[in-house]
């Protein structure tokens, strides 16, 4: 079994070519298209870059992405473990078309031109979840929110049965030395960079044999199929529905991995009300389709447990950004996805040693 690191930041890419899209879609698209204007949009913390097509007599739209290397493909910007099978397809491609079955809302692909790694996708617009509940009523939010718990619940029963071979996600998992790569990210960057200095030895010892129990508990779940990052900068809302992108580093994990992410967002905090009733709808969701949890309680500990773990991973990999990205814009989100793993190392009076050892060196769980 092998962990990889994240991709290397990649060199600046070079704009892509006008003509070659405005040829591209003039002649290969599923319909007749004349481009007339090329925009690029905002970018995320990946190596990837997107623009939106402009189309003669239409509002309708394309959206452009350029990946960093046309064969760039075969690493992942995030660590991966257990990838046994031979990449020779492009994830996102791969992922979208496992998903596409699942009756999930993902973008349609209307052509790959590979020779210049560019993608042709449908557009969802510009307003993601998180932009649509920043001035929204506590009704409209909780309606978009339920929008994306059904979503999940789809993704996961569908996405994960029956098994599908083909599919990347299949052949990749959250196990434990993955989790723990992720803890140890956050203890370099989440405390060593940030501090710089490093924990005390009985410390670092004290609170790895902490993380180590997490992530075994963590692993020793049922695996599921896992988006990874399903959160309200990842779910497009479009009009009356909500669409899914961003999925191209799934995996086997945990049924609360994707739940965590989307409720205990690094972007959107959610009152705790409105978190237990999303919880709630999710495992009625699983209990419609005979995947229920017979002991709710459990399946909570569970949540908040994955919580600490995505949400440390979260703050380590937001100064990781800043400090070798030079992406500085992720660091004002710390505070909030701290504030979760703090309530939660109170809440569980297990957890009172991981407190004790880790708090020191982290000023918001103190």
């Amino acid at each position: 079994m092998t962990t990889t690191n994240p991709a290397a930041p990649a060199a600046p890419l070079a704009p892509p070519d006008p003509a070659r899209i405005a040829k591209t879609v003039a002649t290969k698209m599923p319909f007749r298209g004349d481009m007339t204007g090329l925009t690029p949009l905002a970018g995320d913390a990946s190596n990837r870059r997107y623009f939106r097509i402009a189309l003669k007599g239409t509002p309708s739209a394309l959206i452009l992405m350029q990946l960093a290397d046309p064969e760039g493909f075969k690493k992942s910007e995030e660590a991966v473990s257990g990838a046994s099978a031979q990449i020779a397809e492009l994830p996102f491609t791969n992922v979208l078309a496992h998903l596409q079955r699942t009756g999930v809302t993902v973008p349609q692909l209307h052509y790959y031109d590979r020779e210049a790694g560019l993608l042709y996708l449908e557009d969802f617009g510009d307003l993601t979840l998180a932009e649509a509940c920043r001035d929204a009523d506590h009704a409209r939010l909780v309606a978009l929110y339920r929008q994306a718990i059904d979503q999940l619940v789809l993704l996961q029963v569908k996405g994960t049965k029956p098994p599908a071979p083909g599919c990347i996600a299949f052949h990749r998992r959250f196990d434990v030395p993955l989790l723990m790569w992720e803890f140890d990210h956050f203890l370099e960057y989440g405390i060593v960079a940030r501090l710089g200095q490093p924990m005390k030895p009985a410390d670092d010892k004290a609170v790895r044999a902490e993380f180590q129990r997490i992530a075994e508990l963590l692993a020793g779940q049922s695996q599921v199929f896992v988006h990874r990052d399903y959160h309200s900068r990842n779910l497009m809302v479009d009009g009356s529905r909500i669409g899914i992108i961003d999925f191209q580093d799934a995996l086997m994990g945990p049924a609360t991995y994707d739940l965590a992410s989307l409720l205990k967002d690094a972007y959107i905090e959610l009152d705790d009300a409105v978190v237990d009733g999303l919880v709630d709808q999710f495992l009625d969701g699983l209990a419609a389709h005979g995947q229920g949890w017979a002991d709710r309680a459990a399946f909570r500990r569970l949540f908040d447990f994955t919580s600490i773990q995505r949400n440390l991973k979260a703050a380590g990999r937001f100064v990781y950004i800043d400090r070798v990205k030079h992406n500085p814009k992720f660091l004002a989100d710390i505070p909030r996805v701290l504030g979760y793993v703090k309530r939660n190392l109170s809440k569980y009076p297990e957890l009172a040693t991981l407190r004790q050892h880790l708090a020191p060196y982290v000023a918001e769980l103190q």
